[in-house]
């Protein structure tokens, strides 16, 4: 007679069992396994909550300063490379506003010439020194000229720029060159000249325009991103080696702002077949506002507003899901959706006319085609 067992325990099931398998032993290394798993997604899924939460909580004040803030820059000498528009121009007013002396600094020398009436209007002065960045003997002369001027310089802002937009591979190497040229040549340039009149004056803040994509670098943006991961390697260098050698007064900001609405797309070399832009675009008072503020604070890297603080930490937990997640978004904003535009070199070889403001309306456009898009598809 067959004894069958109702409850066999363990043992009886192992030795049921062909040799060289053990199947309760397989069930618990299988659970213990799929525990562990739930157990390292839910630790990186609040470590990633915990760090979005800090960055919100720790983001820069992108406001205009107080009473108190505006005496700190009454007075002090700032250089602005890349006065005409967009930033430079923002930060060239506001500080007029707060009774600064102002050095304007732009290839296109008219439009410099409106700002400072803008300056002077405000209450501060202002010195008009039209030039090149890409050019050393430039840098040299906007130098002379502001300390001829002035006699010292408190703050030097480098935040002239130009993009790049398209496949890496169908933008011309000359315009690439020329983006390297401005970007990162350039601001090396205006770097060395700020830094060796700070320890001659033993002290002074040098602020770099960067960006997010020094940390998340976007699809279409290749050589872009890549002279903005310079800037910002340049910054930290620097700053260590002021450390080193105890120039204390001494500071170096990189302000990284997320895609912001200036005439900088305007102006960007494009051979996307689309007209440029990026998806939530910040206004650019928030990072007007931040680099004046970083002016009298210095940090050494600013990320301006919560998008670029969440992008940056992202990147950093979960960088390939970030990179992804922004390539499939501005390949939707930039190649899917865009109305279509001729290919150009934009401002890299020489200014263009357009694009005088600190806003140039692009928001207001990508919601107008919206709405466009929107009634085609409701039509019969």
């Amino acid at each position: 007679m067959t004894r069958i067992l109702l409850n066999p325990s363990p043992t009886s099931a192992l030795a049921a069992a062909p040799k060289g398998k053990f199947p309760l032993q397989n069930h618990y290394s299988q659970s213990s396994k799929n525990k562990a798993l739930v157990s390292w997604v839910r630790l990186r899924t609040l470590l990633f909550l915990y760090l979005w939460f800090t960055v919100l909580l720790s983001s820069c004040s992108t406001s205009k300063l107080g009473t108190a803030g505006q005496k700190k820059v009454a007075g002090k000498t700032f250089v602005i490379v890349g006065a005409s528009s967009g930033f430079g121009r923002g930060v060239a007013e506001q500080l007029g506003a707060y009774k600064a002396n102002v050095v304007l600094a732009a290839r296109r020398g008219e439009l410099l010439e409106e700002v400072a009436n803008q300056v002077r209007a405000a209450g501060g002065t202002a010195l008009v020194v039209p030039m090149d960045i890409s050019k050393p003997e430039d840098i040299q002369r906007l130098l002379q000229a502001a300390l001829q001027q002035y006699g010292k310089i408190d703050v030097w802002i480098n935040m002239a720029g130009v993009g790049a937009i398209g496949r890496f591979w169908e933008i011309p190497i000359e315009d690439q060159s020329r983006i390297v040229d401005i970007n990162l040549k350039g601001f090396i340039y205006g770097s060395h000249a700020a830094i060796k009149q700070f320890k001659t004056q033993g002290y002074g803040t040098l602020i770099n325009m960067g960006s997010i994509e020094s940390e998340n670098p976007l699809a279409y943006h290749a050589s872009y991103a890549a002279t903005k991961a310079g800037v910002r390697h340049l910054g930290q260098a620097i700053n260590q080696e002021l450390r080193l050698s105890g120039s204390k007064d001494i500071k170096v900001v990189t302000v990284e702002p997320w895609a912001v609405d200036t005439p900088f797309w305007g102006h960007s070399a494009n051979y996307s077949g689309g007209t440029p832009r990026m998806a939530f675009m910040d206004p650019p008072s928030k990072v007007v506002n931040a680099t004046i503020r970083a002016a009298i604070r210095p940090r050494q890297e600013l990320a301006v507003g919560w998008k670029a603080k969440s992008a940056k930490f992202s990147h950093k937990i979960l960088p390939h899901f970030t990179e992804r997640y922004s390539a499939n978004i501005i390949h939707r904003y930039q190649i899917k959706t865009a109305p279509p535009a001729p290919a150009t070199s934009g401002s890299a070889f020489e200014p263009m006319s357009s694009g005088r403001g600190v806003d140039d309306g692009v928001r207001q456009r990508m919601k107008e085609e919206r709405k466009m898009r929107k009634q085609k598809k409701k039509q019969p």
